[in-house]
């Protein structure tokens, strides 16, 4: 909140003065876009129809930037300018002038005054990126008076960015607004100072934000993915203007790509943990291509939280982290010791993920520890995140409790990939922890988990009601479930390709319901295996996994 309140100073009556200033007379250089253009998205454009975020907007000839919308997502990606990449690639004339009238329109509608959802400093971090990198297109064939304005609108908002950039929540929307400087720095004329303060301002955030294994402080494998589609880029201008990009950068980079591969299942989609929702494959495949390494991901990435086990085809992500900073946490899940299972193309086991452009009715339900494949106590979840609206609308829905410990060793041996973690998070209520062994061998056909639920130093829960435990196995809409003679549940992909049985020692397993939110057509109904027991009548449980 003080925050808040530093950050409404600074766009003041008192501050404004600063977004004032001499206007750049040309571009020097368009940065590179490597996010994916579709012509037909500015076909949709052309007339008055625009796909952004999940939805569907017509405006009747309205400029969209006047029409009332109550989704933030769709006015977030309106005021962001990300597709004016789907008018480059069109490369037609039509589409150019379109896209001059649109940034036009939004200067006259909104370029005159700071405030609403248009000038918080994430979308104009995302707007001062997509202005550079398409002005080419947005320029072409343009007039004088609207050259002028296009550059002294650029300039306000620069100005208005690093103004505000210092009071940003900690972040990914900080570091892009970093980012965003050191462009506007590379891109438009600017004394070699303004340039140094960007780049030094940068590689702070990025030391800071992206850690040794690679990955971000959110543990959200999205954020990667989004990063590096605007660090590469900037990394390339930096090249293509003679400078030398700062160490921190390429570091950054050469860390979060072999990272990116690390959460990336064999079919190209992103383990959903913390955030995650539905992946683009191609995405994915276009920022990979600028990976140079091009070798197996690593096993272990002790900073981030995570273990991989990876063989003959098979891949297991799973989740061993603490939980994030509170203040980059609002899309973090409680979901720790939770894994996915995957072979070849085919997912079998996974956590719900996340509906990016649903309803935030569901948005609680998927970050609970329900929501994922790994063990829940007496139906509560192993990190608490619910607000009061009054509150969430202040600072959002930050975790508020969770792990303290989450002690993790690996156990590689011969033909066979395991590790073994535990956390704590369920010692303050219930005084129980949770510890959990996987291990991937017989060259990928068998995967065994053993779950362990015990009191400190390794006593066995007591049966007083408060060790009720549920051991989740989410299963991807995808994958077909039936009995075979012996009564145990088989897997099986939907041609029937490829087979898994599972199987566990001490208890007959249950099927029950279950949602798959991170859907690319949004939430469908799927199943759960579940095994539920009272810890104090088990206190370890084996189960495994077997292609058959």
């Amino acid at each position: 909140m003080w925050r808040r309140l530093r950050g409404r100073l600074r766009v003041g009556p008192v501050y404004r003065w600063r977004f004032t200033g001499r206007t750049p007379e040309r571009v020097l250089i368009a940065p590179p876009d490597l996010r994916l253009a579709d012509p037909q998205i500015a076909h949709e454009i052309y007339h008055g129809r625009f796909p952004f975020a999940g939805y569907m907007v017509e405006t009747d000839g309205a400029s969209p930037f006047a029409v009332e919308i109550p989704s933030a997502a769709w006015l977030a990606s309106l005021h962001g300018f990300r597709w004016l990449r789907h008018m480059r690639a069109a490369e037609t004339e039509l589409a150019a002038a379109n896209a001059r009238a649109l940034v036009s329109d939004w200067i006259a509608l909104h370029g005159r005054r700071i405030g609403g959802v248009a000038w918080t400093p994430a979308i104009t971090a995302r707007r001062v990126i997509a202005w550079l990198q398409h002005s080419a297109v947005v320029l072409q064939g343009a007039e004088f008076p609207f050259y002028r304005a296009f550059l002294k609108s650029l300039a306000v908002q620069i100005r208005y960015l690093r103004a505000t950039a210092p009071e940003m929540p900690d972040g990914e929307d900080k570091l892009r607004a970093r980012i965003a400087l050191a462009f506007a720095a590379l891109s438009l004329p600017a004394p070699p100072s303004a340039l140094r303060n960007a780049s030094r301002l940068l590689s702070a955030e990025l030391e800071r934000q992206i850690l040794p294994d690679g990955g971000h402080i959110s543990r959200n494998p999205e954020a990667i993915l989004e990063l590096l589609a605007d660090l590469l880029p900037l990394r390339q201008t930096y090249s293509n203007q003679a400078e030398a990009p700062p160490e921190a950068l390429i570091g950054a980079v050469e860390r979060m790509l072999p990272a990116l591969r690390f959460y990336r299942h064999q079919d190209g989609t992103l383990a959903r943990f913390n955030g995650m929702g539905a992946t683009s494959h191609d995405r994915v495949a276009a920022i990979l291509h600028h990976d140079d390494t091009a070798g197996a991901p690593l096993l272990h990435a002790p900073y981030s939280g995570y273990e991989r086990l990876s063989m003959g085809g098979v891949t297991v992500i799973a989740d061993t982290g603490m939980p994030p900073p509170a203040e980059v946490s609002h899309a973090a899940q409680a979901g720790c010791l939770s894994f996915e299972l995957s072979s070849g193309r085919s997912h079998f086991v996974v956590n719900c993920g996340v509906d990016t452009y649903g309803s935030d009715d569901f948005r609680p339900l998927a970050r609970s520890t329900a929501a994922h494949s790994t063990a829940t106590l007496n139906d509560t979840s192993s990190a608490r995140f619910a607000l009061t609206q009054g509150f969430a609308g202040i600072i959002g829905a930050p975790l508020l409790s969770g792990p303290r410990s989450v002690p993790c060793k690996r156990m590689d041996s011969a033909g066979i990939q395991s590790f073994v973690a535990r956390h704590d998070a369920y010692v303050a209520r219930f005084g129980l922890y949770h510890e959990r062994e996987l291990a991937l061998g017989a060259g990928g056909e068998l995967l065994e988990g053993i779950d362990r639920i015990f009191r400190r130093g390794g006593e066995v829960a007591r049966a007083d009601g408060r060790d009720q435990t549920v051991v989740r196995f989410h299963l991807h809409p995808d994958v077909a479930l039936f009995e075979n003679k012996r009564s145990e549940l088989v897997l099986a992909t939907p041609g029937n390709e490829e087979r898994w049985e599972f199987s566990c020692e001490e208890l007959a397993p249950e099927v029950e319901e279950s949602l798959f939110f991170a859907g690319l057509g949004g939430p469908r109904r799927s199943r759960q295996i579940v095994l539920a027991y009272n810890a104090s009548d088990h206190p370890e449980i084996h189960w495994r996994f077997l292609r058959i």
